[in-house]
């Protein structure tokens, strides 16, 4: 169950020790309301510079006139923006049960999780060796033999390899089915060929770090892109079987 959250905006406007001039809030519908098509997000900061700056770029991507009407609209709804968020709320509640219920089956955990639109999925028992490297070497084969759009923890900096994003969100009921069903295949295929992992208490100690340069070093000598370049934002399943 989610936790009562509050926003940063509210934070800073109570801190007054923090310097606005250093905090900008960068927000989109795509998230929260699920509407990644209508391209509509906000900016908000108290730097004169940033807001001048974003205000000429944005010149290049207007929201229409008839997008703005219908988003002033539908937020101006407060009793349906309030039952749409709740109903959301327990969906997405309900879908990551049966997503991490089902990777439990063939030992697959999860981070544990009380929010939000993505799991961390552990497949550190699946790599041939515990290195960045290997973990590339497993997302290739996730994305062009299972047919599974993931994303790897390196793209991330992820401080240890084997950790995966997957977006549940996306998806109905019968895509998930065939999701998972592809994922407890390849386990099964690939559970004679793996090397036991020792055992680490990574898990409690994993976190996403932008200081290292370990995968930048990776993916440059593979002379690869960004791991999100190759396919565009879809839904987990890229193809039928």
């Amino acid at each position: 169950r989610a936790e009562s959250a509050r926003g940063i905006a509210e934070i800073i406007q109570e801190e007054i020790e923090c310097n606005h001039d250093l905090i900008h809030i960068v927000y989109s519908l795509s998230k929260d309301l699920g509407f990644p098509g209508f391209r509509v997000g906000i900016v908000y900061s108290y730097n004169d510079a940033v807001v001048n700056c974003c205000r000429k770029m944005s010149s290049f991507g207007l929201v229409s006139s008839q997008t703005q009407y219908l988003i002033a609209s539908m937020l101006s709804d407060d009793e349906f923006v309030n039952k749409f968020i709740a109903e959301n709320a327990i969906s997405l509640a309900n879908r990551h049960k049966v997503f991490t219920e089902g990777l439990a089956q063939v030992d697959i955990g999860c981070l544990k999780s009380n929010a939000g639109l993505f799991v961390w999925m552990d497949l550190r028992h699946l790599l041939k060796e515990q290195t960045f490297k290997a973990e590339m070497e497993l997302w290739k084969v996730i994305i062009n033999k299972v047919k599974l759009n993931v994303s790897p923890g390196s793209s991330f900096h992820c401080s240890a390899p084997g950790w995966f994003r997957v977006c549940f969100a996306n998806m109905d009921d019968k895509t998930m089915d065939v999701a998972l069903t592809r994922i407890v295949a390849f386990v099964h295929q690939n559970k004679e060929t793996t090397v036991p992992m020792k055992k680490k208490c990574w898990q409690t100690n994993l976190r996403l770090s932008f200081s290292s340069r370990r995968v930048d070093d990776i993916m440059m000598a593979q002379c690869m892109m960004s791991p999100h370049s190759p396919l565009p934002q879809s839904p987990l399943v890229r193809a039928r079987n």
